[in-house]
């Protein structure tokens, strides 16, 4: 199976920049969306052939994430046991050999003013995930807005204690990955320099000065089961770029 990950930075814009062009020619079976910016009723568009199912945020142009998905789900879980809902921060499907999640993790802002909230969200992510693991793999996906390791930043030293990589956001995803789950581009690819986010300011796309941040986490059990991993870093649209994987499940 194909599944796709992408923080679009505002669905609508990414919809005049090709979206559908690389929607279409990927074909997924499951497409994560993340940052849709945007409610469901405000929508002019349909992909025919797949279910949807929306989290949009109370706030109106904020947040939001989004699942298209080929087959229909034998259930659809809003938030992290219903908690973060008012941002739209997370889709659960539960299909019958796994579930599939899709979440948009809050950026902690300049001067780490949302690090407390940030943190809650971080811990109930991490129990939500073990409880369904129990049950059945996992597979996780989104903006995870935290680069894990050195190399997964340009310039890890300058960047210390900037939203997104600050020893917090890092060790709660390290923490998370002890849980019996797994990076899964990381799994393939251990000493692969490859971005998934890049600034607006400073020519920094061209300059490919990037962070890899939109990730698939998946559980341990089914690591072996991973065929590829793929950055699409050339698809324009967003400062975001999707992130592939193939999978046997």
């Amino acid at each position: 199976m194909k599944f796709i990950t992408w923080n679009v930075n505002g669905l609508r814009a990414c919809l005049k920049k090709d979206f559908k062009t690389f929607f279409d020619s990927v074909d997924a079976d499951i497409f994560a969306i993340q940052e849709t910016k945007m409610q469901e009723e405000q929508k002019e568009f349909d992909f025919p052939n797949y279910y949807e199912y929306w989290n949009s945020a109370e706030k109106k142009g904020y947040s939001g994430t989004l699942i298209y998905t080929k087959e229909k789900p034998l259930n659809v879980f809003y938030g992290l046991n219903e908690k973060y809902n008012d941002e739209g921060r997370a889709i659960t499907l539960e299909f019958t050999d796994f579930y599939f999640v899709t979440i948009y993790s809050p950026n902690v802002q300049p001067e780490l003013v949302r690090m407390s909230y940030r943190m809650a969200f971080e811990d109930d992510l991490k129990e939500y995930l073990i409880s369904l693991n129990i049950k059945k793999p996992v597979i996780l996906c989104g903006d995870m807005n935290v680069a894990h390791m050195p190399i997964d930043l340009k310039n890890p030293k300058t960047n210390e204690r900037n939203p997104g990589y600050t020893f917090e956001e890092r060790e709660k995803f390290s923490n998370l990955l002890t849980a019996d789950f797994i990076d899964s581009f990381r799994y393939l690819y251990p000493d692969k320099i490859q971005y998934t986010w890049w600034s607006y300011r400073f020519n920094a796309r061209n300059n490919n000065v990037g962070w890899r941040i939109d990730y698939f986490v998946v559980s341990s059990s089914i690591k072996e089961k991973i065929v590829d991993v793929i950055i699409h870093d050339k698809v324009l649209g967003s400062d975001h770029c999707p992130v592939e994987i193939d999978i046997k499940i």
